[in-house]
């Protein structure tokens, strides 16, 4: 099925019309740049000689950059720690022109940051400091609060899944259902190890690899994945399922079929982020009115963009109409 370039357009022009909700795990990105010239004397490693640090969204909060830059109005929802680096990616992500104001603090969990050390463009180490512990029940209640209180306020719902707690069996239960019965769009960027979490929403974004341990399957070869997504389709009932196959596209299966949408990157530089840049773009294309195919091949074209920047980078109204301009 061929789209025209002026329904894009279409599409795309009322991005800025919309109101997106993310929920799930914020991420501090914390990286440490320097170099390496000699082997420590007190054990055989590296010495790196750190001369820059840098602090950047990750996470649910990257999705929420991806959305903004888009042009649509995003609030995040998920929780930080009363810590010094909560402040700091609460202060980041308000920077960031998104809506803080339904982040919870927990005294009681700390931050999630992860701390790259990169040396000579090679990474030496990364450090985690998180909880993967399921949220208490008093913070659970105060999310779902937040979401009843706020939910006619947005057209789309993203949930974001890191396993770091916040996406949880009772917060995805009752969150889906409120979704389907306001008629709200939700989609689920989903951990392979919660795959029962999700029954019911309105579209799954997971990679190829994210698939295969969602269906408990490996498969062989290409020809097996429109199996690997009957699976994922007859388990937890979405409108559609959206495979990332890296450079071999996408492919999106529907309740009608499925289309196998090819890769519009025209070079690869850079991976990180690609995938919130699919759920962020096909999410806000659904809320603008596009059809599932629609929004799966404009998001197919924001991802080809990114992947040609360092990064965890972010793409552009005007950046996407050219690509989809040049393609035709």
């Amino acid at each position: 099925m061929k789209i025209s370039t002026q329904n894009f357009k279409n599409v795309i022009s009322r991005f800025k019309r919309k109101n997106i909700l993310v929920v799930g795990d914020l991420i501090l990105d914390h990286y440490i740049f320097g170099k390496v010239d000699r082997v420590s004397p007190e054990a055989p490693v590296p010495v790196v000689w750190a001369n820059k640090e840098n602090f950047v969204c990750g996470g649910a909060a990257n999705v929420g950059l991806n959305i903004v830059s888009l042009g649509a109005n995003v609030s995040l929802c998920g929780v930080l720690g009363g810590d010094h680096f909560g402040k700091v990616l609460l202060s980041l992500i308000g920077k960031g022109k998104i809506d803080t104001r339904l982040i919870i603090k927990d005294g009681k969990r700390p931050t999630t940051i992860k701390t790259r050390v990169v040396a000579q463009h090679q990474q030496m180490v990364r450090i985690d400091w998180e909880s993967v512990e399921f949220l208490s029940l008093e913070t659970n209640k105060k999310i779902l609060n937040n979401v009843y209180r706020k939910i006619d306020d947005f057209d789309a719902v993203i949930i974001e899944d890191y396993g770091k707690g916040v996406i949880n069996p009772a917060l995805v239960g009752e969150l889906v259902e409120l979704c389907r019965t306001k008629k709200k769009i939700v989609t689920v960027d989903p951990k392979e190890e919660h795959f029962e979490y999700y029954r019911n929403a309105t579209a799954l974004t997971p990679n190829l690899k994210e698939a295969q341990a969602m269906a408990n399957m490996k498969i062989k070869s290409k020809d097996e994945i429109p199996l690997l997504a009957d699976i994922i389709m007859e388990r937890l009932k979405p409108k559609a399922l959206l495979l990332t196959l890296g450079e071999d596209g996408m492919m999106l299966f529907t309740q009608e079929g499925q289309h196998h949408i090819p890769t519009a990157a025209l070079e690869v530089f850079d991976v990180t982020g690609a995938g919130d840049t699919v759920i962020a773009t096909f999410t806000v294309a659904l809320a603008a009115g596009a059809t599932l195919l629609e929004a799966a091949t404009i998001s197919n074209y924001a991802a080809g963009i990114v992947v040609g920047k360092l990064g965890a980078a972010t793409t552009n109204p005007a950046e996407l109409i050219k690509r989809i301009q040049a393609s035709k």
